[in-house]
């Protein structure tokens, strides 16, 4: 019975890890739906408001490493009670904002938090895991994550079309802190046993592969940015659909994510290398068609469906290589590919806001699009070898 308890307290952690990856991610990337409400209530454009995407990105990718280094040797409860404290307080500051600064330092300061948290959080799920359990631990997480694009996002973007965007980061901060409870009471201590220091990072930045995976990662996620992060202003300004229907088709791309999910846990290890060129070449697919989609509430849907499970299967694949190519360096892998992960969106967000200033909302796909036949070319030349 002792044992029985013990399994089941280890296996509550775990999913309470995934439901915080879930919050995390939700929060990092519910102001796509966000944005013309954000804009109003500032008396801004949309290109300007999604310098909160932008700016948000791009601390998590200057503090990934060196934050996952500093707090390197604290105990993993502490330093993820601690990462939800600051977590909650900015979500605070966010939902009371008296102006853009104000919320744009909020975002920095849930970065911060991000930046530490994706670092160390599934390693630690993995040593918690029982023996011949740790790729089940994994997906628990990349599960998580995954539903943060099925229902985080759409019902964030709901919940701001009603009562405001202020109350969706309430809302946010206030779910966190019933998951900090649950983590209090269900995790157990765990000590760091990955003391890591910048001096291993060109030992692990010598890997081919590695290098492979961070690289195309960078410039896929820059494509699908470009696009999705001004979504919701394209298809209210080129397709004509309100708010409502873009919630409805933002639901569409996350619930697709689920059978993204499903096709990667059945078919990775049969095709390694179709798992990720297949989905590369969908998204690529989806980017170019974007335009003309747009054009019919059906056609929307369709791609919304290809497109949602292109990029889950993609996001799957490139987490689970990190951590295949680096098993002795987990921690500081995985804050590398963190901090591209973000770099890729901050730059997909960045390119994205000066076609919509300096051309138009018309061009997004095919822009984004130019990014990922780069990288299915490039996976061509520099991959096949060490994929």
């Amino acid at each position: 019975m002792n044992n029985a308890k013990k399994r089941s307290r280890i296996w509550s952690s775990i999913l309470c890890l995934a439901f915080a990856g879930f919050i995390f991610n939700t929060t990092e990337f519910v102001p796509v739906g966000l944005l013309p409400n954000i804009a109003d209530s500032f008396s801004m454009d949309v290109a300007h408001a999604g310098l909160l995407l932008t700016i948000y990105a791009w601390a998590v990718s200057l503090l990934s490493l060196p934050l996952t280094v500093l707090t390197s040797k604290m105990e993993r409860r502490k330093l993820l009670i601690f990462l939800f404290c600051l977590f909650i307080g900015s979500h605070l500051l966010a939902g009371f904002a008296w102006d853009f600064y104000s919320l744009m330092t909020a975002r920095i300061g849930i970065a911060c938090a991000h930046a530490v948290f994706w670092a160390i959080t599934t390693p630690l799920a993995v040593r918690l895991a029982p023996n011949g359990k740790k790729a089940k631990a994994m997906s628990f997480i990349v599960v998580g994550t995954s539903m943060a694009t099925v229902l985080g996002i759409p019902i964030g973007t709901k919940i701001g079309e009603l009562v405001g965007w202020r109350i969706t980061f309430l809302c946010i901060g206030g779910i966190a802190f019933g998951i900090l409870i649950l983590l209090i009471y269900l995790l157990p201590k765990v000590p760091s046993i990955n003391t890591i220091s910048i001096k291993d990072l060109p030992k692990v930045l010598k890997r081919p592969a590695l290098l492979n995976i961070y690289l195309l990662t960078a410039i896929i996620i820059t494509g699908h940015f470009t696009a999705y992060t001004y979504i919701t202003p394209f298809m209210m300004k080129v397709g004509g659909f309100s708010q409502e229907i873009v919630v409805h088709l933002l639901l569409v791309i996350g619930f697709s994510g689920m059978i993204g999910s499903v096709i990667f846990t059945r078919y990775a290890s049969k095709y390694p290398t179709a798992i990720l060129v297949v989905p590369v070449i969908l998204l690529m697919a989806c980017l170019l068609s974007l335009y003309f989609s747009s054009f019919s509430l059906y056609t929307s849907m369709m791609q919304g469906i290809i497109w949602g499970l292109a990029i889950t299967i993609i996001g799957m694949v490139m987490q689970s290589k990190v951590i295949d190519v680096a098993p002795d360096a987990t921690d500081i892998a995985t804050s590398v590919y963190s901090g591209i992960y973000n770099i890729g969106i901050g730059g997909g967000a960045f390119v994205g806001s000066q076609v919509l200033v300096k051309l138009s909302t018309d061009y997004i796909g095919i822009v984004g699009a130019i990014f990922v036949i780069l990288a299915l070319l490039l996976f061509f030349v520099l991959s096949k070898k060490t994929w």
